[in-house]
């Protein structure tokens, strides 16, 4: 993962997602503010998502960029899909992944949609069961998603099998016992 001063440097695509309208109400009528979900990605594997809040939608959108670039997580792939079938939880928002076949395309809605797409996946099936429409805690789940998924390497790495797997084939070769007794 890039370090925060390097994010600059990699080309980024930009998404808005959500626009919230959000009324206040005053003596001499009504103010109006924008909560803008932005989802900021490379393409490749570098994901973030920000929300940004101004009086106008422009504005809104810059701090949302801004805080998207400074939450980047990165997308574990396997080919062109995730390694495996995950769920990720914020709120009442529960989002499942799941790994497709080549061809399949990106399966999913808009918040997730763009997610998995602005992060290089390009092969997924998504569905979110939780209770809630709101797509910044869609996004939120999304993103819980991504950071529990793990590759087969760090998995074997976890585990402890890359070591066990070699001392048990030594093991179990007829030159070990030669050179056990």
């Amino acid at each position: 993962m890039p370090r925060r001063n390097d994010v600059e440097a990699v080309e980024f695509q930009e998404r808005v997602v959500a626009i919230n309208r959000v009324s206040k109400v005053v003596k001499g009528g009504k103010r109006f503010r924008f909560a803008v979900l932005v989802v900021v990605g490379d393409g490749a594997s570098q994901v973030g998502t920000g929300i940004g809040k101004a009086k106008e939608i422009a504005e809104a959108v810059r701090k949302g960029i801004e805080k998207a670039k400074k939450n980047m997580v990165t997308v574990k792939h396997a080919g062109d899909t995730i390694p495996h079938p995950v769920v990720g939880e914020f709120g009442a928002a529960r989002v499942l992944l799941k790994p497709s076949p080549a061809g399949t395309g990106v399966i999913a809605g808009g918040v997730v949609r763009a997610i998995m797409e602005l992060g290089g996946v390009k092969d997924v099936v998504t569905k979110v069961t939780g209770r809630t429409a709101n797509a910044i805690n869609i996004a939120h789940a999304t993103l819980e998603a991504i950071k529990i998924t793990r590759t087969e390497d760090e998995i074997t790495k976890l585990r402890g099998l890359a070591n066990a797997g070699q001392e048990t084939a030594a093991a179990s070769s007829p030159e070990a016992a030669v050179i056990g007794e």
